[in-house]
């Protein structure tokens, strides 16, 4: 994802950019582009890897949290707005979104990772400065709403289905993202936390997609080599780049695949 916030706030930008390179060519982010028909040399590749991994093309599953496997309920300035009411915000949602996006684009201190650890003082400094309210009531209320199954929807409904039947395959899973130490309870609250044999959260590992560390950390935990696993994610810069440059292959969500029921066809059926 490029940031807890962009899937938030509910921007559907995306910047069009070519790929480094490709493994999938029928199902690359370059058939967003131009549309390729399938080809000899992708069905060869397919058999390839069934040749090395029996029925199945991969070895794991990463999949990014927001936007990809979850998504918020309610854009963030309406939430900001209505539980700051009781606490004295007065921006419009209008305003909230200004000030969040410009607080948001600023340099975070010395380091590079937003979300270390809980991210409270991220997160403090960007509620305060996006409403105007500096109360730690206000932020702890708003801070713990989006600990919950109140905030968070889980976007594919047949998700569960295809992941036990993946592991069922032998398939092991992972999720990959830029998060704060919250993701795990979430993913507890949406009761999906059971679904994958590996978390790997940015905030724990000390490194924010696109940086392949994370991505090699989840391949770490899941103990399968990079090129045995593919990364899916909504984000072209932070999930397909990122997931490439560590050396896995890597689907674009909404582009190369549309639910985790497509994912689960490529990976044991061409």
């Amino acid at each position: 994802m490029a940031t807890i916030a962009a899937r938030i706030l509910g921007s559907n930008s995306r910047p069009a950019v070519a790929l480094r390179r490709l493994r999938w060519p029928a199902y690359s982010s370059a058939s967003a582009v131009v549309a390729e028909p399938e080809t000899t040399e992708v069905k060869d590749y397919a058999d390839y890897r069934r040749s090395l991994y029996g029925q199945i093309t991969h070895k794991a599953l990463l999949v990014d949290a927001v936007g990809t496997l979850v998504l918020p309920s309610q854009p963030m300035a309406q939430i900001y707005r209505k539980i700051g009411e009781k606490y004295g915000v007065e921006y419009s949602e209008d305003e909230i979104l200004f000030r969040y996006r410009r607080a948001y684009g600023q340099p975070w201190g010395k380091s590079r990772l937003r979300y270390v650890n809980d991210g409270r003082p991220f997160w403090q400094y960007i509620v305060s400065y996006s409403t105007g309210c500096s109360d730690p009531q206000y932020f702890e209320e708003l801070y713990n709403y989006y600990t919950t199954d109140k905030a968070w929807h889980l976007n594919d409904p047949g998700a569960e289905e295809v992941f036990r039947a993946l592991r069922k395959s032998g398939v092991k899973l992972a999720v990959v993202s830029n998060f704060d130490t919250r993701l795990r309870p979430l993913l507890r609250a949406l009761n999906c936390d059971n679904w994958f044999d590996a978390v790997a959260v940015s905030a724990e590992v000390a490194a924010e997609k696109p940086n392949p560390t994370i991505f090699l950390k989840a391949c770490e935990l899941l103990d399968v080599k990079p090129e045995d696993a593919v990364h899916v994610g909504d984000d072209r810069r932070n999930d397909i780049w990122g997931a490439r440059d560590a050396g896995c292959d890597a689907w674009l969500w909404g582009s190369d695949v549309h639910s985790f029921k497509e994912v689960s066809k490529i990976f044991i059926s061409f």
